[in-house]
């Protein structure tokens, strides 16, 4: 069984900050990419910014400039700091780690979510 437990969400006026972090457990032989994403009311949900294990950084277009990506390998974590947010940037945030667990299956894994709100 693997764990996913997210942190950091909260309410935030426009041009503040949140880091949200996001920390797995369990039965890990080995983590690949990291995600994050995000649904805001009435939208799909949406790729945020994307680790791989080599620790390139992928951004949506949205975020460039504004969000910055980290993972510790060590710790089995991924975090997410924002920056300049904006009242569009509202959303329940998830993480998704592709990882493989320690009986060699592959397979992905979704936090349970954490509320951000920024305020105008």
């Amino acid at each position: 069984q693997v764990q996913l437990v997210e942190s950091g969400g909260g309410l935030v006026q426009a041009g503040g900050s949140l880091r949200l972090s996001c920390a797995a457990s369990g039965s890990i032989f080995r983590i690949n990419a990291m995600g994050w994403y995000r649904q805001a009311p009435g939208k799909q949900r949406e790729s945020v910014a994307v680790i791989t294990n080599g620790g390139s950084t992928y951004y949506a277009d949205s975020v460039k400039g504004r969000f910055t990506m980290s993972r510790d390998n060590a710790k089995n974590t991924v975090s997410l700091q924002m920056n300049s947010l904006k009242p569009e940037d509202t959303a329940v945030y998830y993480c998704n780690i592709d990882l493989f667990t320690s009986n060699f299956r592959r397979d992905d894994y979704w936090g349970q979510g954490t509320q951000v709100t920024v305020s105008s």
